[in-house]
């Protein structure tokens, strides 16, 4: 069979269009078979979505990477039409670059009369796209609702790096937590990689959703530097509370890593007040704030879409 180009798009008036284009320059250096493509939207008088592509896409291996900045439904309104526009248009295949994969919080039902959101979704990509690849999915199940490749990105050797090279200090005593005892499992690899075998877990109980009113620890953090580990950062309320009984706790310095910063109303202010510093990636386009730095996930998508063009094994990437 003779190679396939393949095919980048993103929308240049997006806030993704950086993203793509760092991704493209990585991957041009490894090989000549990447271009880039422009995806377009036009809105009608009544606000009605069109998508269009700018160049050729027959018979080309296709990545549409999505703007996770986007509220969920334009997010979810502009994927399904990049989809069936790609498929429409001949496209060898469909893959799915998606950042920070929304509506994964809805997973199943919590209480009558309500949508499994995530299992819609699912359901909707898997009727056009081929593949879907994202990076530290909130809950990793979603994946069976998938009839598609699904590909769930660890993004803790990133963040590891990037503390060994530029926050070696961090690393001294250091004791990873997580902020509730559904993300044990991801704070307990996470310490395995770092090289220890220690972790914290924290209780907490909510009334409302992003409202904590109960928080308890389990473990020691005494004398020790704290770091958080969260799949994502919406009101902030966790992450505050947690802080605070760390610091409770004796803890010497408190800092947190999330994949996906989404800060919502004023989440960025009461963070920074209370950590020495926040990490987050830029699966959702980052501006500066003071005390918040962005690690950046290109390299790591990269070297992801190289390996499924060239049916490469992506577990090499986290071993």
């Amino acid at each position: 069979m003779t190679e396939l180009d393949c095919m980048l798009i993103a929308n240049p008036n997006g806030k993704a269009w950086e993203f793509a284009l760092e991704i493209y320059k990585t991957l041009k250096k490894k090989s000549e078979k990447f271009h880039i493509n422009e995806m377009h939207v036009q809105k009608f008088r009544d606000n009605e979505v069109k998508t269009k592509i700018k160049d050729n896409v027959r018979q080309k291996k296709c990545f549409f990477i999505h703007d996770s900045s986007k509220n969920p439904s334009e997010w979810f309104l502009e994927l399904l039409l990049v989809n069936e526009t790609l498929k429409n248009s001949s496209a060898y295949e469909v893959n799915d670059i998606l950042p920070y994969l929304k509506f994964s919080r809805q997973d199943r039902k919590d209480e009558s009369r309500v949508p499994i959101s995530a299992r819609v979704v699912a359901d909707c990509i898997s009727q056009y796209a081929s593949r879907v690849i994202t990076a530290d999915v909130h809950s990793p199940q979603i994946q069976g609702f998938y009839r598609i490749p699904f590909d769930n990105l660890y993004t803790s050797p990133v963040i590891m790096s990037h503390l060994k090279n530029n926050h070696p200090e961090i690393l001294e005593n250091l004791v990873i937590m997580s902020p509730d005892a559904g993300g044990a499992d991801r704070a307990k690899s996470f310490a395995k990689r770092m090289g220890t075998e220690y972790f914290v877990i924290g209780y907490k109980y909510r009334k409302t959703a992003g409202e904590v009113t109960e928080f308890k620890l389990l473990g020691d953090v005494n004398e020790k530097n704290v770091l958080i580990i969260d799949d994502m950062i919406d009101s902030g309320n966790s992450l505050v509370e947690a802080s605070k009984k760390a610091k409770e706790h004796g803890s010497k310095k408190v800092y947190a890593y999330a994949t996906h910063g989404l800060f919502s109303e004023n989440a960025k202010e009461k963070l920074t007040k209370e950590f020495d510093r926040i990490f987050v990636s830029n699966s959702i386009p980052q501006q500066n704030y003071e005390n918040i730095e962005s690690v950046s996930l290109v390299d790591l998508f990269s070297e992801a879409i190289y390996r499924t063009n060239e049916g490469l094994s992506l577990s090499e990437l986290f071993r």
